[in-house]
């Protein structure tokens, strides 16, 4: 994909960071400026802007969108290109976890490999699509590899970054908001993280770091009894194929009423349940992507 990186990679990014961190929702965009103290804020944005979805175009109104870029930052004045971490929306990207018992160490033959295992569970063309991927070995030393794959129609993407780059920005990393989110998620024990933003609940499941599980869901309706007929087959998975019981389910995007929903996850799902939390604020519905960025940049 070249200038473009996609999937749970933050944690190993070695480069320098962006200036900005952007990340969208068809609420709105919320975005930092990366210094000392940065700069977090949150523009609304009508409601027919953009309309999530992993198969068709999600930018409805593009010259809409494009001004409301052009209204977050100022121009610096300076002819080089700005950089920008760029998150999209969980629904528009498909993330998934393969397990390989063994896996190339050449990068062609990863690739290949990854896209022929995908290439009939998909309903668009593999080949021209946005992928990445990042291989998680097995921590007992054991040649098992779950590699972590996020994937999109490159028509997707392309929407996606075309305002920030018509606004000066050069979009050096794309990843999701759970993708990003996953940064906040302690890094030991079995965890569960279930977001919601707006119609769409994303999970994941990570074992001492390592993702095992990724899914996000379009949910008839956000009550609880929805949420949680989602999280039973989660925990399901965990102890069927994990032989494990969760540590923790973090729960974030459920808004004033967070507290209470966890209380009553809590005693429904019988395992302990937590608010995200990050060191630059409450992560909420719209903005936890930034957050889990913003968590990766020691060097401010």
């Amino acid at each position: 994909m070249g200038r473009t990186l996609f999937g749970p990679l933050t944690r190993w990014l070695k480069d320098p960071p962006p200036s900005f961190v952007f990340e969208l929702s068809e609420a709105g965009i919320a975005w930092a400026e990366i210094a000392r103290q940065p700069k977090i804020a949150f523009a609304p944005i009508e409601r027919d802007v953009i309309s999530v979805s992993p198969l068709r175009d999600n930018i409805l109104r593009p010259e809409t969108l494009q001004a409301q870029v052009r209204t977050l930052v100022a121009a610096d004045g300076r002819p080089r290109r700005r950089r920008a971490a760029l998150i999209l929306p969980d629904y528009s990207v498909r993330v998934t976890v393969l397990d390989f018992d063994s896996f190339p160490s050449d990068a062609f033959d990863r690739l290949s490999l990854i896209r022929f295992r995908l290439k009939r569970t998909v309903p668009f063309d593999i080949e021209s699509a946005a992928l990445s991927f990042q291989a998680q070995p097995d921590r007992a030393g054991g040649k098992r590899v779950d590699v972590a794959v996020a994937l999109a129609p490159q028509e997707i993407v392309s929407r996606y970054e075309n305002p920030f780059r018509m606004a000066g920005f050069h979009t050096g990393l794309v990843t999701t908001s759970l993708l990003s989110a996953l940064e906040l998620v302690p890094a030991h024990g079995v965890n569960v993280l279930a977001k919601r933003t707006g119609r769409i609940l994303s999970l994941a499941v990570l074992v001492d770091g390592i993702l095992k599980l990724a899914r996000s869901i379009e949910m008839d309706e956000t009550s609880l009894k929805e949420i949680s007929s989602h999280l039973f087959p989660t925990l399901a998975y965990v102890e069927d194929q994990l032989a494990a019981r969760p540590d923790t389910i973090f729960i974030c995007g459920f808004g004033v009423e967070s507290e209470q929903t966890g209380r009553l996850l809590e005693a429904a799902l019988g395992a302990p349940v937590r608010l995200l939390s990050s060191r630059w604020g409450q992560p909420g519905e719209f903005n936890s992507g930034v957050l889990g960025y913003l968590e990766t940049v020691k060097d401010f």
